[in-house]
């Protein structure tokens, strides 16, 4: 996995985002709490009395304080969301930035943080904190892609904990998941469905 994430070629960045904000979200890869070395990444279910998108999934992650760079906010964030303390060596790479329709350009950055023990979601941001297995995202069966009057773009819809989950979450995980299979595939044209444009 370390491999390719880390040889993983981002897209140059895109004309036309100049007027996007920078945000950054956080896969964490943990050991899966059951056992047995399965490895998972972390989802949140967000607080529901959030201002925005409040009780949808959600990867850590948020907008990026004035002079901090896409790695330092993703750690920030896994840190005030998850309670978890990563360095810098904890990034195992960075995946495509994806404009969402709420004006913020997403960068993907992947840490690794071994134990999940050390989790404590933060209440007044995360509702619960799933651990999602990496052998669950490689399925075929949890992709789908739909279309929508609004948009000639292919919304992304993935199965995941008995709920469907879209972009802009869906389509860094379906990139995450297409690395770790040694696909290049890209993402940033997927659609979100029109309640997430706001």
């Amino acid at each position: 996995m370390t491999g390719l994430i880390s040889g993983f070629e981002r897209l140059a960045d895109h004309d036309g985002h100049a007027g996007l904000k920078r945000a950054a979200v956080a896969i964490t890869v943990v050991e899966h709490p059951r056992g047995g070395g399965e490895l998972a990444f972390v989802l949140t279910r967000r607080a529901r009395t959030l201002r925005s998108h409040g009780g949808q999934w959600a990867l850590p992650g948020g907008r990026c304080d004035p002079g901090e760079t896409i790695v330092q906010a993703a750690l920030r964030e896994v840190s005030e969301e998850i309670g978890l303390a990563l360095s810098a060596d904890a990034v195992l790479g960075v995946l495509d930035d994806y404009p969402t329709r709420s004006g913020y350009l997403m960068t993907p950055v992947v840490v690794w943080a071994g134990d999940p023990r050390a989790i404590v979601p933060n209440p007044a941001e995360v509702a619960s904190v799933h651990f999602i297995p990496l052998a669950h995202v490689a399925r075929e069966d949890i992709v789908s892609f739909v279309t929508i009057p609004e948009s000639p773009r292919q919304v992304i819809r993935l199965w995941i904990d008995d709920d469907h989950i879209h972009a802009p979450t869906a389509a860094v995980i379906y990139q995450f998941r297409e690395v770790l299979a040694g696909r290049d595939t890209r993402v940033h044209e997927l659609e979100q469905p029109v309640f997430a444009w706001k």
